[in-house]
């Protein structure tokens, strides 16, 4: 019995980022039409709203078929991992003051480590299909994503550094109101790219290399449909396919809530906020309507609105940028294997760790 609580909080997850995958994949259809000067979407329900609804019926309507030459377990096995991996990050993830489902002092290092798993399932499901095609693409993904990780882990550094803490709660708070001087006001300027200015680079170079992470345009080469047909998930279909799209798409919103919380001020309002002022007896009155506004949609922390309001801008900021990664893949064309790695190793790997030195040297000044 103990442990319902914990399966409860899991089913309630996996609803919701099962949802907002069926809805970020009517959308992306939607900009692309919107892009490519067509429709999209139009006729399953109003505005085509149950287009996706009737595509995921259909992949879970058909059959799971397994090749005969495939290693049987290995392949059966890879999306599930490759899906977990991804799930289990959101665990950490905090939606308001306090407000996670597990609560580690070293939140952003499990993220990170544990996203990293994904690679493994992509490996299985190249290797056990039996398939030239998927194995290249798992090659192909492996070099890449191991490679991506270190540019992100070394702009999440650059932050880190500065903050002087891996929980990825204390990090938000530390850019809210009440995590610094009783006497300021907070709101965007509290933000670790508006207050370390350098951040505005490290964070370019993590959500640029975020891209490679995700498998998405204009670094999608592990499924590169005009030269390895669909990659490392070729063999696939039915549910098993549908566990790795269903994969991708959270992988998106999971490194774009990360990039929010490290950068943009997690679940903190935009607006300056006074209540904690007034609250704490500095007698702060003001009349400015942005001041009020703030007030408003901040809400105190550990309460059922600062909760509320913490849930709407951490996911506000995330979804804003999912729509511009959704904007860059129909944008860009795709770039080549050797650009990709050198813009990598000899790019985001230095500038990476000139940041982390810098944010070292503002650290000790």
């Amino acid at each position: 019995m103990e442990y319902l609580p914990y399966i409860f909080t899991g089913l309630i997850g996996f609803g919701g980022i099962a949802f907002f995958a069926l809805m970020a994949v009517f959308v992306e259809r939607k900009i692309a039409a919107y892009i490519q000067d067509r429709v999209g979407p139009n006729v399953v329900g109003p505005y085509g709203l149950f287009q996706t609804f009737a595509d995921i019926l259909k992949l879970l309507m058909k059959e799971q078929i397994i090749p005969d030459a495939v290693d049987r377990r290995l392949f059966v096995l890879a999306p599930i991992i490759v899906f977990i991996s991804v799930f289990a990050g959101f665990a950490v993830i905090p939606w308001g003051a306090g407000n996670s489902a597990i609560s580690l002092s070293a939140s952003l290092v499990f993220v990170i480590a544990i996203v990293s798993v994904e690679v493994i399932g992509m490996w299985m499901a190249g290797w056990s299909s039996n398939n030239k095609y998927s194995l290249l693409g798992a090659i192909r993904a492996i070099a890449q994503m191991v490679s991506y990780e270190i540019p992100v882990a070394l702009a999440l550094l650059s932050a880190v550094v500065l903050v002087g803490s891996l929980d990825l709660n204390e990090i938000c708070r530390l850019q809210g109101i009440h995590g610094i001087p009783a006497t300021s006001w907070g709101g965007i300027f509290a933000w670790n790219i508006f207050k370390y200015p350098h951040l505005i680079l490290a964070f370019m170079i993590y959500a640029i290399a975020s891209l490679a992470e995700c498998n998405r345009a204009p670094f999608d080469l592990p499924e590169a449909e005009s030269e390895i047909i669909a990659g490392f998930h070729t063999e696939y279909s039915g549910f098993r396919f549908a566990l790795f799209m269903l994969a991708e798409y959270s992988n998106m919103l999971l490194v774009s809530l990360l990039g929010v919380i490290v950068f943009w001020g997690g679940w903190n309002s935009p607006f300056p906020d006074i209540s904690f002022n007034s609250a704490a007896g500095e007698g702060i009155v003001s009349t400015n309507s942005l001041l009020q506004w703030g007030k408003l949609t901040t809400g105190i922390p550990g309460t059922w609105s600062g909760n509320i309001w913490g849930t709407f801008w951490l996911l506000s900021k995330a979804i804003l940028w999912v729509l511009v990664q959704m904007w860059i893949r129909w944008t860009f064309p795709r770039i080549r294997v050797d650009q990709l790695m050198s813009l990598c190793w000899k790019v985001f790997v230095p500038v990476g760790i000139g940041l982390v030195l810098l944010s070292g040297l503002i650290k000790i000044l």
